[in-house]
């Protein structure tokens, strides 16, 4: 029997004890800790979700009604938690399984869009018609040249409308393909001039016969992006041209600022720059002749003829004598020999000049000129410049105008930075005047409170701090005053806790449950303590003792009676 009872005595784990304490309590009190274990629970669980509400990401948007609700099928039988945004333009799943849900509806083949590609040509039905084969064929080509324009970055969404004539037997009947392209840019996205060039040459390439003229891209918008049919175009302007423009006044600006802004302060100084800019493409070719070239020219070539003869030619003195035949000869001899005939008696040769030709190279330039397009012909530059501002002793700020030196060096530097030319005919002015109230005042820093990623931060960290305010008010508040109540001290802590509740002073409430006291408490229910509040009761108020002391006696019943 000791043994048994010994081993009754012996407290069990905290565990049983907890239940047996459990057990024990009354009705009320179980269904209040009951409650308070629900509440906390939910109040945990509702904390928890409200923070990872947050923490959801796109997984996909602007999707077509037949996509979205294959996907959100997907996503059910995974068991993915997901939501739509307020708009319900886009489908939200935890940001931490965004890649590894889009991956998983990728291998689904989802989304699939509103096209199809060339997978269309895979189900081939029998008995289907030419015209059907050709239309599944152009929606094949549609929907692959769309997907290919949709990787481009900047485009969202494409689509492709081709329109493909039939083939006729004439020549004279073809008629040449076109299409159309309608490109969604992405927020804040725009489409250069060489990103649209590609996209024609993509379509034009992609079907025969189609040249690139035959290729129209529009936006969203509805503007004309192809610049074959630009309106600015029409009117004979360029828009690079003008971009040109802009992009280098812009960089001139930047020069003068980079050198004026030490000097004079930012805000102090406003500079602009016009620039004439030459667009025309020249191409020149020169030739030019000398008129009377230089003896030291060239010969290109010479040629002389020289004639040997031996006819004697004419002889004599001209007149009757010469002509007449000669007088027979006679000795002695008396008539002078003629003049001219020695060189013909004695049968020497007779030479003669006929011709002596002389060529010269012809001197002649010839240039070929090819200007620069872009080429600057005029810039002009104006810069205004602010009073410098002045403090006094007293605090007092005056404006003075610059001194003439000081604008006079700004003017040089200027000059330098721009690259003044005089023979180009650039024109440079600097003026120095008071600016109007206002101009010089710097826009205000945005203050902390105020600054987005300050905001963010701090919306994130009060998140978890709510989160640990409720954790530590669940486990301070609500479980452990639940585990002092299901598991109480032991018994040594009792004895050591409540010294005198092995002494009898063990105190009990109206319905005659036992309560445990403080130290404090316990101090003032001691006997001592109560002989003494006695003792100060008599004294101040003997009345109220004497009708004590009668009615323990029973004497004011009687005189009641």
């Amino acid at each position: 029997m000791a043994t048994a009872q010994n081993a009754a005595t012996v407290p069990g784990s905290p565990i049983q004890q907890a239940f047996e304490n459990f057990s024990a309590m009354p009705g009320r009190q179980k269904m209040a800790l009951l409650a308070a274990v629900a509440a906390a629970i939910a109040l945990v669980v509702g904390v928890l979700l409200w923070n990872q509400s947050s923490s959801y990401a796109v997984l996909f948007s602007n999707l077509e009604e037949r996509d979205g609700g294959a996907i959100v099928t997907s996503l059910q039988q995974q068991n993915v938690p997901y939501k739509f945004t307020p708009g319900g333009g886009a489908i939200m799943v935890p940001s931490d399984r965004v890649h590894d849900i889009r991956l998983q509806l990728a291998a689904q083949g989802l989304p699939r869009g509103g096209m199809v590609g060339f997978e269309l040509m895979e189900n081939q039905k029998l008995g289907v018609s030419q015209f059907h084969e050709q239309m599944n064929y152009q929606r094949a080509l549609e929907g692959e040249l769309a997907r290919t324009i949709q990787a481009i970055g900047s485009v969202a969404n494409a689509r492709v409308h081709l329109a493909i004539p039939k083939r006729s037997a004439f020549l004279r009947d073809q008629q040449k393909p076109t299409a159309s392209v309608f490109v969604n840019l992405r927020a804040g996205r725009n489409l250069d001039g060489a990103k649209v060039a590609g996209i024609v040459h993509l379509v034009s390439s992609s079907v025969p016969n189609m040249s690139n003229e035959s290729v129209s891209v529009i936006d969203e918008t509805g503007k004309l992006l192809t610049d074959s049919n630009d309106p600015m175009r029409v009117a004979g302007l360029d828009p690079t041209q003008l971009r040109y423009v802009e992009e280098l006044e812009s960089t001139y600006v930047r020069r003068i600022e980079t050198i004026i802004e030490p000097m004079v302060g930012k805000g102090n100084f406003r500079a602009q720059v016009t620039a004439d800019v030459d667009f025309n493409r020249v191409e020149q070719t020169d030739e030019t002749y000398k008129p009377n070239p230089s003896p030291q020219q060239a010969i290109r070539s010479q040629q002389s003829s020289e004639v040997l003869t031996r006819d004697p030619g004419a002889k004599g003195v001209p007149g009757a004598l010469t002509n007449q035949p000669p007088v027979p000869a006679t000795a002695p001899i008396t008539n002078p020999a003629v003049g001219g005939t020695g060189a013909a008696a004695d049968g020497n040769f007779l030479t003669r000049n006929a011709s002596d030709t002389t060529n010269y190279e012809v001197d002649r330039t010839i240039s070929h000129t090819k200007r620069a397009t872009g080429a600057i012909r005029r810039l002009s530059v104006a810069v205004v410049l602010n009073h410098r501002t002045v403090t006094d002793k007293n605090g007092k700020e005056t404006t003075t105008p610059l001194s003439d030196e000081e604008i006079a060096r700004i003017n040089n530097l200027v000059r330098e930075a721009m690259g003044f030319n005089a023979e180009r005919g650039d024109s440079l002015n600097v003026a120095n005047t008071e600016f109007a109230a206002g101009i010089t005042e710097t826009m205000p820093e945005l203050p902390l409170w105020k600054d987005p990623e300050i905001i963010d931060i701090g919306k994130q960290a009060l998140r978890y701090l709510i989160v640990l305010a409720v954790l530590a008010y669940v486990a301070f508040g609500v479980i452990k005053p639940l585990l002092k109540t299901l598991t109480p001290l032991p018994a040594g802590d009792e004895e050591d806790a409540t010294p005198g509740a092995a002494a009898g002073e063990r105190t009990y409430d109206e319905e005659g449950e036992e309560v445990t006291l403080s130290e404090s408490a316990r101090q003032k229910n001691s006997y001592e303590a109560k002989l003494m509040q006695a003792r100060e009761t008599a004294k101040n108020n003997p009345k109220l003792v004497a009708n004590l002391i009668k009615d323990w006696m029973g004497v004011n019943e009687e005189a009641r009676k």
